[in-house]
């Protein structure tokens, strides 16, 4: 089994992970065109206005595995992320979970309800120890208003989830679970790859479990793949990392895919 990530955030991001370039949001997505991530959400407004937004936000600070919000609860409003990594996931009536996105700073969780007041469609909780910024509905109905640059960012950023969650329901609806578990460990190596002597270790460290949220499998099932990979030499699986040796095995393994 991997290990969580453990840790303070200062700690974790010194020896425990290797970050996320550019703000990229990790995605269960084929395209291309959308592994960079969106903009985030405050990049247009000038540092007045920004300085403005922020003020009618409440901070919040959070350690690893603690809750941000939950399916069903009422809306509260959008919460930025400052540091950090929050994963958002879906529970089903039986108890089963499928991620849904693990989104990084300049990104924002909490919709697709923007001013509320409905319920949350999934939950979100610290995956890292994180830092975000809640903007309230009421409020932000008024900053858009105010602040067009801040309403376009915010339109984009929906518009880019909207494109993903998309793209995750066609890739779990058309790919075997085989290709998705190929096509993550790709994504993971290219989104916080580190160099390592035996090939491209995974810099952060995610559980079986959280594998097997990303995919639509079993951690069993998960546990099982990886210990064939690593009989088969395409994978070393030390304590609490994971390390590419064959990505050309991988890359076979999920085949052609979406190169749009």
């Amino acid at each position: 089994m991997l290990n969580p990530e453990v840790g303070t955030a200062s700690a974790y991001s010194a020896s425990r992970s290797a970050p996320a370039r550019g703000g990229e949001a990790l995605l269960l997505i084929e395209s291309h065109n959308l592994l960079g991530g969106p903009a985030p959400v405050l990049q247009q407004l000038t540092p007045q206005e920004r300085e403005a937004v922020l003020a009618h936000g409440r901070r919040k600070v959070l350690y690893r595995g603690q809750t941000l919000f939950s399916q069903g609860a009422a809306h509260e409003g959008i919460y930025l992320i400052e540091s950090g990594r929050i994963r958002v996931f879906y529970t089903a009536p039986s108890g089963r979970e499928i991620t849904l996105a693990y989104w990084h700073a300049g990104n924002f969780v909490g919709g697709p309800e923007i001013f509320g007041p409905g319920p949350h469609l999934w939950s979100g909780i610290a995956a890292t120890n994180a830092g975000v910024v809640l903007l309230p509905g009421k409020a932000l109905r008024t900053l858009v208003v105010q602040f067009p640059r801040l309403a376009i960012g915010i339109i984009e950023s929906l518009s880019f989830k909207g494109k993903c969650y998309s793209a995750m329901a066609q890739m779990l609806g058309t790919r075997s679970v085989t290709e998705r578990l190929a096509h993550l460990l790709l994504h993971l190596a290219d989104l916080y790859g580190v160099e390592d002597a035996e090939g491209v270790a995974i810099g952060t460290a995610f559980t079986h479990a959280d594998l097997a949220h990303m995919v639509g499998a079993t951690r069993q099932w998960i546990t099982i793949s990886l210990k064939r990979l690593q009989d088969q030499g395409v994978v070393i699986c030390r304590k609490s990392r994971i390390v590419v040796r064959r990505p050309d095995v991988l890359q076979q393994m999920r085949g052609q895919g979406d190169s749009s």
